[in-house]
């Protein structure tokens, strides 16, 4: 794997650099400001690496943003209160001249149902709030190694059971470019974090459209890997089946970079027994396309058409209208479209296979029984402490969650189901017919990739009982890799100055990421539009000099009245 950007500059003449800027910075009562809008890992190596900037200022500069902003979205629910003394530290690394990893200094954000060692891992339910591992996920770990600042946790839809983006904890995160819409989900802190310019990258989790429905909402891009290729021990779990973790950032080479680093370092694991099926060399690949690639001419993609909906509406026509434009770019950059109607491809039948009523109970227990509390207790907090629950029931029995009213069947069927049952037995008969089938469409229209909108309509408004018309589940069941990226906008409105965002997913064999990646910068280089910063991000902030990370407490008050807590009806 290319480590990027991740030179070692004259450690004598760094340590200078670095000498001045702690003098100035004491003078002026802050370190170098860094405008973060729209930052790269390049760019941010370019900066660093220039000796333009140091990392703590990099970091402070991030720090200040979320500050200012997230107040407005209530995307990030928690800081790390070690993200300055990490930037220390990578800043000594480059005095010494050892400035090494393709994700130095590079500030991200974690979803919080991943573990991360001293911080509370709540899945957005207050239930948890004080559930504190002992160690990071291997994902977290394997950024953390490479180089990358963990900045804090993002909010998610409660235990990501759906795509709205509240929870008892973290409360509504609002999508940053239409404040009346949610940001898609469960991974929304993520996504409404990153479109806001408050990371350079985010991770997340994917069990039917969890990673893509955020970055389909906010002008980003997503993976969704190949079921294996990284292993999800240390991730509060939902279904083994339909589980995925991944990540989300602005631009297709930053996702490539940072998939190459989780493959890579959470490796073979004996905690996650489906990376047993990956092959070895998909681990060692640096999925990073060439900037400046071939076209795309000769490919051919298949549209599933069954995955639009053509009722003309004003949530529908803005998807249809965007998609169409990019289709008519992609015939005319050389791409062979085919349309694909296999009944198979029915999103109605399709989400009858959903198995995660029937794991859910089962893996949560399991996470809930075998988490090691760290050995210093957590931060402080404004509420009393109050018993772990450790297992489902214990915290369905809390009055300490909150459940929409669509989730009400979900959670109740989950709490009597089992992977014992015949009907999960059907379940995954049915999607091994659909797998099938997915690789018979492949094969039988030579195919190099399927295409489809995220969401058949716009993301829903704050208040809506789900996240509806999503069509993330066809990658979830079969295990197959996704790419989401931007494919344009609705008309500006209002609400929406800049209009709201539109993804399309582009889905491939397994084990084809670094094709899919090619492809989608293709995309985004010659047929979709530019990204655009949500208008009201677009800003800079001041630069603050920090002597310690600053507290922060999410709006959990701002939750949609529809949305009762501790109530399962």
């Amino acid at each position: 794997m290319r480590s990027g950007k991740t030179r070692s500059p004259p450690g004598l003449a760094w340590t200078a650099a670095l000498l001045f800027q702690g003098l100035a910075a004491s003078a002026l009562g802050f370190d170098f400001a860094f405008d973060v809008r729209e930052a790269t890992i390049e760019s941010l190596h370019d900066a660093l690496f220039t000796r333009s900037v140091t990392c703590r200022a990099i970091v402070s500069s991030f720090l200040a943003r979320i500050e200012d902003i997230n107040p407005l979205i209530n995307a990030v629910t928690s800081l790390n209160p070690d993200a300055l003394s990490a930037a220390d530290a990578l800043d000594d690394r480059i005095a010494a001249g050892n400035a090494t990893g393709p994700l130095f200094c590079v500030p991200f954000l974690v979803k919080d149902n991943f573990d991360v060692a001293g911080l509370s891992t709540t899945g957005g339910s207050r239930a948890l709030a004080h559930h504190v591992p002992a160690s990071h996920a291997p994902t977290v770990q394997a950024l953390i190694d490479a180089g990358a600042v963990l900045l804090g946790k993002t909010n998610l839809h409660e235990l990501a059971l759906e795509g709205l983006t509240v929870s008892s904890l973290g409360g509504q995160t609002l999508n940053p470019y239409d404040v009346t819409r949610t940001p898609g989900g469960s991974s929304g802190g993520s996504g409404a974090a990153v479109a806001a310019n408050l990371a350079v990258f985010a991770t997340g989790t994917d069990t039917m459209n969890s990673l893509r429905s955020p970055a389909s909402a906010n002008a980003l891009v997503s993976f969704r890997p190949t079921r294996g290729l990284i292993s999800r021990a240390g991730v509060m779990p939902v279904s083994f089946t339909q589980d995925a973790v991944g990540a989300m950032a602005r631009t297709t080479q930053d996702v490539a970079v940072v998939l190459a680093v989780m493959a890579a370092g959470a490796g073979l694991d004996p905690r996650d027994n489906a990376t047993s099926a990956c092959p070895p060399d998909a681990r060692k690949r640096d999925y990073r396309p060439p900037p400046r690639g071939g076209g795309l001419e000769g490919l051919r993609w298949g549209v599933l058409r069954g995955f639009f909906n053509a009722t003309a509406s004003p949530e529908t026509t803005p998807v249809n209208e965007v998609m169409a434009r990019v289709e008519s770019k992609l015939v005319a950059a050389g791409v062979e479209l085919v349309d694909i109607t296999d009944p198979a491809y029915d999103p109605l039948a399709i989400a009858k296979l959903d198995v995660q009523r029937f794991e859910l109970r089962e893996m949560l227990d399991a996470y809930l029984a075998a988490a090691t509390p760290a050995a210093t207790p957590p931060q402080p907090r404004r509420s009393p402490r109050r018993p772990r629950p450790t297992s489902f029931r214990s915290l369905y029995e809390s009055g300490r969650f909150l459940v929409i009213p669509a989730q009400y069947e979900l959670v109740r069927r989950a709490s009597r189901s089992s992977t014992a049952d015949p009907a999960y037995r059907e379940a995954l008969s049915g999607i091994q017919n659909l797998t099938r089938a997915l690789e018979s469409t492949f094969a039988r229209h030579r195919l190099d990739a399927l295409v489809y909108p995220e969401q058949r309509n716009l993301v829903v408004r704050l208040g809506a009982p789900s996240q509806a018309g999503r069509n993330g589940i066809l990658a979830a069941l079969t295990g197959h890799p996704v790419v989401c990226v931007p494919a344009g906008y609705s008309p500006p409105s209002a609400d929406a100055p800049a209009g709201v965002p539109i993804g399309m997913e582009i889905l491939g064999r397994p084990w084809s990421e670094d094709r899919l990646l090619a492809m989608a910068q293709r995309v985004a280089r010659d047929v979709a539009p530019a990204r655009r910063m949500p208008p009201f991000a677009n800003r800079a902030v001041e630069p603050r000099g920090y002597a310690a990370v600053p507290d922060l407490k999410p709006d959990a008050g701002n939750v949609p009245a529809a949305y009762p807590l501790g109530v399962l009806g």
